[in-house]
């Protein structure tokens, strides 16, 4: 009933810039957050930025100053801007929408099919 799509991961250049996409998309009654994780070979998943319906936004360490999330909400939509890419920002990003259920004010978190970020040294 509900999907997220992403879009815009790639290789690129130490330095070099990269903006992702996640729509999310069918019985949409509410967006409570939406956020950005990742994961490289190895590690755990890890909280890259998120944002709250109120516009609150929330980064990791590692990539504040680097990275701006950002949403469109009339088009369920969320970016995220990176720059600066360093070869330890490589991983597989995954996006995340915190939806609310319509009657029960329940939210379920629903995720994208993740896309790769690979930053050559």
């Amino acid at each position: 009933q509900v999907q997220l799509v992403e879009s815009g991961g790639g290789l690129v250049q130490a330095g070099g810039s990269l903006r992702l996409s996640c729509a999310a998309s069918g019985r949409i009654f509410s967006i409570a957050a939406q956020g950005w994780y990742r994961q490289a070979p190895g590690k755990q998943r890890e909280l890259v930025a998120t944002i709250t319906s109120g516009g609150s936004t929330n980064y990791a360490d590692s990539v504040k100053g680097r990275f701006t999330i950002s949403r469109d909400n009339a088009q369920n939509t969320v970016y995220l801007q990176m720059n600066s890419l360093k070869p330890e920002d490589t991983a597989v990003y995954y996006c995340n929408a915190r939806i609310r259920q319509r009657y029960s004010g329940t939210s379920y978190d629903y995720w994208g099919q993740g896309t790769q970020v690979t930053v050559s040294s």
